[in-house]
Parts: structure tokens; sequence; C-alpha cells
């Protein structure tokens, strides 16, 4: 014989809302926030981990490095004085943003010390904004601004009590010491003065009769024994903070393991490339020191040696400092024996841009700027014009000079 759910049961189920919502969840702006808070936790871990699986991040030699990024920043960042400085630490710099990352990321999307890794990430984005993004016209085509702003949010509020392992942790915490469970329910307060027994008519008289006021509401804000209650709370958080120092660490260790992980996969992934000074866009160094003269030699009045002629293939371009101006350069084979050179700088921002073997273009890997490989011309902004051409030339040595 089967028996057919009441309708309580049935109405029960009907207004189940995934991951436990409470009823009016869109009403509590802690649940509003899970959306920012995943889109900004994911993107933080996929920026960190990409930055370890990258080996061209930590090779100087690489226009995509740490060192590339921070020179071209140098030139129109108003910190200038203060990056000119730290070009010589750029490896220990790369490591520590990419860890902060990891570290950042992991934090909002466990919802685990939620406001300190919001503090971390408006400070990583205030940092990239005043060395990368300070000069983008208008200002909202800057993507470091708005991170900045988008954090602000979590730093007054947390991450709330919605899937926060910080809440989780305070909920364990107060249940066993009998505490009242922090989460909050969404009411309005005309339910709340239905349901109040000291409400009469507008009046309160838990108040002394006067107006009802949900500012001053005791039953919204507590009452009873305050000292109890603070001790309590004290107690609560004591707790907490234990347990959650503690899953801190296994976070930790497990997030160390895997970004090591990651880095090694990098690094298997690139392989005899990178060993032997090719980067993960094609380019390789060439192998004499950029900037040594050539006299005495018979090419001595080509201009600055580059390096050999055989180092640079077609589709495969090296990288070289240009010794007048300190900035990155690239030389490319276009067709068997002709070559082309740049400065590297994009116009726009002042980042390395790489060479793309895939669509024979270079690209800016900060605001996607495109430009063509024969003549460094602009093929999409925001580069307000195209990239300064270098004079090229093969000597009758076989090697490259720059004039």
């Amino acid at each position: 014989m089967s028996t057919s759910p009441s309708p309580e049961t049935t109405s029960s189920k009907e207004r189940r809302l995934p991951f436990n919502a409470p009823v009016r969840a869109g009403a509590l702006s802690e649940w509003a926030l899970v959306p920012l808070r995943l889109f900004l936790g994911v993107t933080f871990l996929f920026a960190g981990l990409q930055k370890l699986a990258n080996p061209g991040f930590f090779n100087e030699k690489s226009p995509s490095s740490i060192q590339a990024q921070l020179t071209g920043a140098a030139r129109v960042s108003p910190l200038h004085a203060l990056l000119s400085h730290l070009l010589s630490y750029a490896v220990p710099i790369g490591i520590t943003i990419a860890i902060a990352e990891v570290a950042i990321g992991l934090g909002t999307l466990l919802g685990l010390w939620s406001r300190i890794a919001a503090v971390g990430g408006a400070l990583v984005s205030l940092s990239l904004f005043f060395t990368v993004s300070f000069h983008s016209s208008p200002y909202y085509t800057g993507s470091d601004i708005v991170f900045l702003f988008a954090w602000i949010p979590l730093i007054i509020s947390g991450a709330g009590t919605r899937l926060s392992m910080d809440a989780r942790m305070a909920a364990q915490a107060a249940k066993s010491l009998g505490a009242p469970s922090p989460e909050l329910v969404a009411i309005p307060f005309a339910q709340v003065q239905a349901l109040c027994g000291h409400f009469n008519e507008s009046q309160c008289a838990a108040r002394n009769n006067e107006p009802c006021d949900q500012a001053v509401c005791p039953v919204l804000v507590g009452s009873g024994d305050e000292g109890a209650s603070s001790e309590r709370a004290e107690a609560v958080h004591r707790r907490t903070v234990i347990v959650r120092s503690a899953t801190t660490a296994v976070v930790g260790v497990s997030a160390a393991l895997f970004a090591a992980g990651t880095a090694e996969i990098g690094k298997l992934i690139a392989g005899t490339p990178t060993a032997s000074g090719v980067n993960e866009l094609g380019a390789t160094s060439v192998t004499t020191s950029p900037g040594q003269a050539t006299s005495g030699s018979s090419s001595s009045s080509l201009g600055t040696l580059l390096g050999a002629a055989k180092d640079v293939a077609i589709g495969r371009p090296a990288v070289f400092t240009i010794p007048s101006s300190g900035d990155p350069g690239i030389v490319i084979e276009l067709v068997k024996g002709q070559y082309v050179g740049f400065d590297t700088v994009c116009p726009h921002m002042g980042c390395t841009v790489q060479f793309s073997p895939s669509n024979n273009m270079l690209v800016c890997p900060c605001h996607h700027s495109e430009f063509y490989a024969n003549n460094g011309d602009v093929i999409q902004g925001p580069a307000p014009h195209g990239l300064t051409k270098l004079d090229i030339v093969e000597g009758s040595d076989g090697n490259l000079y720059l004039r």
C-alpha cells in the first residue's frame, strides 16, 4: 500500500534551494557576494599557478619574464624610481607574487581568513594599478582598478556565512560551547514585529512603550546578561582561531605541494627548448652578449654585434637588449636571409610584447594589442601606434648587427 507525501512535505521540498540556502537568500548581502568570491578566487588562483607553471616567467631572457615586465613598467609607472631599484630582485618578487596570488585565491574560494585574503588581493591589485595600468585612458579600461574596488566589499563583510570555512568553524565552535549559531537568516522587520511579544500598536514595551524602531530593537540587537554573552563570544572566537590556524596549516602545506607540482609540470612541458634558451612563444636568446662592440673586425662598420644569424630561424625569433636604451628587442627572420627587428616595449602601457608563431604577429600579454611581424604596425589596439622598428643587418661573417 503506497502513501503519498503530505502537502507539508511536498512544500518543504519545493522550497529547498541549492547549497541549503535559506528562503529569501537574495536578501542577504553575504549570499549575493558568493559569485564575486568565486570570480576573484578562481582568477587569482589561476594567475598564481600560471606564473609558477611558466618557466619563462622567471627566465630573464624571455620577453614574458618578470624582469621584462618590471623593465617595461618602470618606464611608465609613477613608481619609476622604486621599480628601477627592484629589477635586481625580479625573481624573488615574481615568486612572492605567484605564491601570494595562490594564497589569496584559495582563501577567497574557501572563505578561509577571508578578510585577510581580501586585503592581500586589494594590495596586489593596487600595486598592479600603479605599475601597469596607471595611465590607462579612460581610467576604467584598466582592469586593475576594477579588481581593487571589487575586493572592498569582501574586506568590509568577509566571506559571510555562505560556503565559508570561517563560518563553518565558527558555527562548530559555538555549538560545542552551547552558544547561539552565528548564521544569519533574512526576515522582514514587519515579521519581527508580528512575532515579538513586546510589540503593541507601533510601540515597544521593552523600550518603555517608545516607538518600535528597527535600529534599536532589543530582539535584533540582543538582550540579557551582556557580560556572560561577551565571555561566551570570546571563548567561541578563541576556539575558532585555533581550529582556523590548524586548518590553514593543512591547506597551506597542500597548496605548497600542489604549486610545486604545477611548477615541475610546467618545466616538463617546456622540456628541452627551455634549457636551450627557447621561451614559450618561440623566441631564442642570441648567443653573443648584446651591446658587444665589433671594432677590429671586418664588419665593424655594420654596427653593434648581436649574435650569430644561425641562432635565428624563420618562425623562431631571438631576443636581446638594445644597448642605447636598455629596452628589450626582438629580431625576426621573415624569409631566408631577411631580418627585421623591433623594440618590444608596447607603446600603450610599457609591457613587453611577445612573438606568436601560430599567427605570425607580435602580441602584448597585458592588454592584447597586436602588431604585424613584418613592419610592427598596429593590427588592433589599445596601442596608439606601432612598435619602434630597428635596423638589423647580416654581415659577411654570418653575424647579425644592430645599426
